[in-house]
């Protein structure tokens, strides 16, 4: 099962073993419990599939300069595909905006080896288990942590733009790099340390996309503003 495309071979390694990791946790009780309880239920229009119910490892380019930080799987989407998001109405939004903007192959992610490869991209998420009602608890983001602080420290020479999707995301990395002087806000560009930038965005669910509180012009001028700013530094 590939879960990387391009990229430096020890830093691929390293994190595929880190994936291997998430794979076989069972740190959360109430989380293994929820994501067993899920696929025990499958709705009518996918009862036809067997779902990943299992933590949801992260994926993309080991060299990656873009760096995006989810939240966590969504019950019927990560969770039934067993990638981030693949089959949902956010990694519709996700998948979208980063082929118009040059950071993927294809402006659809609707399940595993369907050709949506990321480019100079690397998808991650706080939590890698679909939570109830979309909420893990802060113990089970801090057990959850651990595998995102060591994506980071592998990462760390390459990316140059993070985007946080969601007050949870950006307060979750502002913590892991002392930076939690900085406000959330939809659209925030921050300068911190390494020479990085942390972009902040509201997370696409269909809560934020159906009410209009985040619109499609609000969305693609995140990642309009990762590709300007990854564009300037190449020369």
């Amino acid at each position: 099962m590939k879960y990387y495309n391009v990229g430096n071979c020890d830093s691929k390694e390293k994190l595929l073993e880190i994936n291997t990791r998430v794979i076989r946790c069972k740190i959360c009780p109430r989380l293994s419990e929820h994501i067993s309880l899920i696929a025990a239920n499958i709705p009518k229009r996918f009862r036809n599939e067997l779902y990943w119910a299992r933590p949801v490892p992260s994926f993309g380019d080991a060299n990656a300069r873009l760096l995006i930080i989810g939240l966590a799987p969504a019950a019927h989407g990560g969770n039934r595909t067993g990638r981030m998001f693949t089959g949902d109405g956010s990694g519709d939004w996700v998948a979208k905006a980063l082929f118009q903007t040059g950071f993927s192959s294809s402006g659809v992610s609707q399940r595993k080896n369907d050709g949506f490869v990321l480019k100079d991209t690397y998808i991650t998420a706080v939590a890698r288990c679909a939570p109830p009602h979309n909420r893990p608890t802060p113990s089970e983001i801090t057990n959850c942590t651990q595998y995102l602080r060591s994506e980071l420290d592998l990462l760390d020479k390459t990316i140059k733009v993070i985007v946080t999707l969601g007050h949870i995301a950006f307060q979750t990395y502002c913590k892991l790099i002392g930076s939690t002087a900085i406000e959330f806000q939809h659209g925030g560009k921050f300068n911190i340390k390494g020479n990085k930038v942390l972009l902040s965005s509201y997370h696409p669910s269909r809560q934020n996309t159906n009410t209009g509180r985040l619109t499609w012009g609000m969305w693609i001028q995140i990642f309009q503003t990762a590709r300007m700013i990854l564009d300037s530094q190449r020369y």
